[in-house]
C-alpha cells in the first residue's frame, strides 16, 4: 500500500489484550497517512508470530498481556527479526515493564492516550533510526536516569560457615586434586591441607571427597566438567 505522498506506507502489527482498546488504536491507526495495519495480536505470543509472517515495518506493543508480555515479545521480535522496529505502548504506572522493554531493543515509547499525530511522528522516528518518544515517557526516563543507583549488595560469603581458606581446599578438590598437590599449590604442607579437609567436612557435615565435590558444584563453587 502507497501513502498520499507516494511513499510506501509503514506496514504496522498492533498487540494488545484489550479488545477496546486494541480495536481502537486500530481504527485511528486505520484514519492516519502513511500507515497500513496489516494485524493485529492479543498477546506477545501472537505478536511474535505475526511479526514472522508479515514482516511488518513496526509493532505498537503493549507491555502487560498473558502468556508472553510486550518486554520478551520485543526481545524475541528485535533478536529474531531485526528488520522490525517496536514502539511500545504504556502507562503511567508500567515503568516496571517499560525499562525492560527498552533494554530488550524497542526504539519508541508511548503512552495509551497519545493522539494520532503522536503515534505517525514516533512510527517515522523509528523507521528513519531516532528514537520515538512522547514527552511524557521523555521525562520519566529522565527522571529514572537521574536517580542514585542502589548500593551493591555485598558479596556472600562462604557456606556454612568456611572459612577463605577452607572454601579454596574445596574447590581445588573439586577439581581433581591431590592433597599433596593443594599442598603444592597453597604452599602450604600436606598436614595444614588435611587439617582444613577435617574443618570443612566437620562444618557441613560431609563424609568423603566424593560428597566435597558434590557439595562443591551445588553451592556454585565449582562447575562439573564439560561433556
Amino acid at each position: 500500500m502507497t501513502g498520499e505522498s507516494g511513499t510506501e506506507a509503514a506496514r504496522v502489527v498492533v498487540a494488545d489484550d484489550q479488545t477496546v482498546v486494541r480495536e481502537g488504536i486500530v481504527m485511528l491507526l486505520g484514519l492516519l497517512p502513511g500507515i497500513e495495519v496489516v494485524g493485529a495480536a492479543a498477546d506477545g505470543e501472537e505478536a511474535v508470530r505475526l511479526v514472522a509472517e508479515l514482516a511488518p515495518d513496526v509493532v505498537l506493543m503493549d507491555l502487560r498481556m498473558p502468556r508472553c508480555d510486550g518486554a520478551e515479545a520485543t526481545r524475541r521480535i528485535r533478536a529474531e527479526h531485526p528488520g522490525t522496529q517496536v514502539v511500545v505502548l504504556t502507562t503511567f504506572g508500567d515503568d516496571e515493564s517499560l525499562f525492560p522493554a527498552l533494554r530488550a531493543g524497542a526504539r519508541g515509547y508511548l503512552t495509551k492516550d497519545a493522539g494520532g499525530d503522536e503515534i505517525l511522528r514516533a512510527v517515522q522516528s523509528v523507521l528513519s533510526g531516532d528514537a520515538g518518544l512522547s514527552p511524557s515517557v521523555q521525562r520519566r526516563l529522565l527522571e529514572r536516569l537521574s536517580e542514585p543507583e542502589p548500593e551493591p549488595a555485598a558479596p556472600a560469603g562462604p557456606p556454612d560457615g568456611l572459612t577463605v581458606r577452607e572454601t579454596e581446599v574445596l574447590v581445588l578438590i573439586a577439581e581433581g586434586l591431590s592433597n599433596q598437590e593443594i599442598a603444592r599449590e597453597l604452599h602450604v604442607s600436606t598436614a595444614t591441607v588435611k587439617t582444613h579437609i577435617n574443618n570443612m567436612f566437620t562444618k557441613t557435615g560431609l563424609k568423603d571427597r566424593a560428597q566435597a565435590v558434590r557439595y562443591a558444584f551445588r553451592k556454585g563453587l565449582a562447575r562439573p566438567p564439560a561433556g
